[in-house]
């Protein structure tokens, strides 16, 4: 009589009998908020990928719901605007809104959401200056402004001050800072929309000392920049203040000179007018990393009355326009009745304030600082993991760039991981959205602007772009918290 064949020893249970059903998934507490703010409909879908990523084999089931809250919270409400993984090594980048702002500046702007102390005094219980604490805490980072005001951009800051100090006069400024700025805007128009006019000195590549003195022989006596100035001899130009402005955007190089803040400001005190410096991307303190980029702290101690800048390029804040310096001007830009209409709201003062108070752990100081032996490993583990789904993917040198305006032509040295060109696009349209750099007819994955926790995310989203013009493997997915090779 024949015996049946003994029975294979029984191999370890399958992991999946772990993944939980998705109702069971959508009331975690880890992604109830975000499945409400987004509504169950919208929910729904995200959670049954994430639980067919399991079910492959794609994804633990310890993983689902910290991948699912991911997805949550790189989705965005009806109208709004969608989150962006920044893979393009540009740390600054206007169009995806310059600076990410921190985690305490975004913990700020929940703080300041509802009602605030914008305008009280708590102690006294009347009313207070508006935005004392941010102006306090600028006034700590440039100890050589005697004040400071913040309105809602660069372009704002330097319309008010030239508004306040030069309506229906002169301003001096060399032919070599007539820069455009961001969408065809000219600084040109810009100052002369405020009623003042521009007189300039030097030529587009070589400006000297004596072109601002002779574009101010002849006036009144001098008298103190601070104060109002006395009207201009009738034989005499009729000038108000100097301008000093950075082409952070460009560099003009070979055959070249300009004036420097400190001996532009001997010439401005000697005829007593103000001498406004717009630094443009908001270093507040000289940075041994990028020594051309010009900092408010320099320019006010080399005798700048005024420096403008913006708060959303290298200082990593919210969108928003600093002005520091004497105390008198900085109170007579703030009393000029435009700048009621330039005044920033209480969730940028929020922002602003968090991201002064510690600077440190900035996104864009972050990115820009990071090592390229870091960004190597990760861009390492993240092509490891590409070529064991099937997907071509070369780690290649990428110099990243700090953008906005900032830092011209300085170099970020990093890595990149290089896919088909092809993934570009269904990069660009997945969940979440991820922006590439594209060059030479390789789509090029930077993970500079990357916080490292998101390294799971890009590498799903990666996985479903391939998947969906058949250049990889399933779209699958690590933790999407945590590290490709993990």
């Amino acid at each position: 009589m024949a015996h049946p064949p003994p029975r294979p020893a029984p191999g370890p249970p399958d992991p999946r009998r772990g993944i939980p059903p998705v109702d069971v998934v959508l009331a975690h507490p880890a992604v109830a908020d975000d499945v409400a703010r987004l509504g169950r409909a919208r929910a729904l879908p995200l959670a049954q990928e994430v639980l067919r990523q399991a079910r492959g084999g794609h994804l633990s089931p310890t993983q689902v719901v910290d991948d699912l809250a991911a997805r949550l919270r790189a989705r965005t409400v009806p109208g709004c605007t969608r989150p962006v993984l920044n893979a393009t090594g540009v740390v600054v980048h206007t169009n995806l809104g310059r600076a990410p702002l921190g985690e305490a500046a975004t913990a700020a702007l929940l703080d300041a959401a509802g009602y605030a102390d914008v305008e009280l005094d708590l102690v006294t219980g009347r009313r207070g200056p508006r935005g004392a604490a941010v102006q306090d805490a600028l006034l700590q980072a440039v100890p050589e402004a005697g004040a400071a005001l913040v309105v809602n951009n660069g372009a704002a800051a330097l319309l008010l001050a030239m508004t306040a100090l030069a309506a229906g006069r002169e301003v001096v400024v060399s032919r070599g800072e007539l820069v455009e700025i961001g969408d065809g805007f000219r600084l040109t128009e810009l100052v002369e929309s405020s009623g003042a006019r521009l007189h300039e000195v030097g030529t587009t590549n070589r400006t000297h000392r004596a072109d601002y003195e002779r574009a101010l022989a002849g006036r009144a006596a001098p008298g103190s920049a601070g104060a109002s100035p006395a009207p201009a001899p009738a034989d005499g130009p009729d000038v108000a203040a100097l301008l000093k402005v950075h082409p952070g955007n460009y560099r003009v190089t070979g055959f070249t000179s300009d004036v420097p803040v400190a001996e532009l400001a001997e010439v401005s005190r000697g005829a007593g007018l103000p001498l406004v410096v717009d630094t443009g991307s908001g270093l507040l303190a000289p940075d041994p990393a990028l020594p051309d980029e010009p900092d408010a702290r320099s320019a006010l101690r080399d005798g700048a009355d005024l420096v403008v800048a913006s708060a959303d390029k290298l200082l990593g804040g919210p969108q928003a326009g600093l002005v520091l310096g004497d105390a008198d001007l900085v109170e007579r830009l703030r009393r000029h009745p435009v700048a009621r209409a330039l005044r920033v709201d209480k969730l940028t003062l929020a922002a602003l304030g968090a991201t002064l108070r510690d600077p440190g752990s900035v996104p864009v100081t972050v990115a820009r600082r990071a090592p390229a032996a870091g960004l190597r490993a990760r861009a390492d583990a993240l092509e490891g993991v590409l070529a064991r789904h099937g997907l071509a993917a070369t780690v290649v040198p990428h110099d990243g760039r700090v953008g906005g305006g900032g830092a011209p032509g300085v170099p970020l040295p990093g890595w990149a991981v290089a896919l088909p060109e092809d993934l570009a696009g269904p990069l660009r349209l997945g969940d979440p959205a991820v922006l590439a750099r594209v060059h030479d007819g390789r789509c090029l994955l930077d993970p500079r602007c990357v916080p490292p926790a998101q390294d799971g995310l890009l590498l799903a989203a990666v996985l479903a772009a391939a998947a969906r013009v058949g250049l990889g493997g399933e779209g699958g997915s690590p933790a999407a918290g945590g590290h490709p090779a993990g």
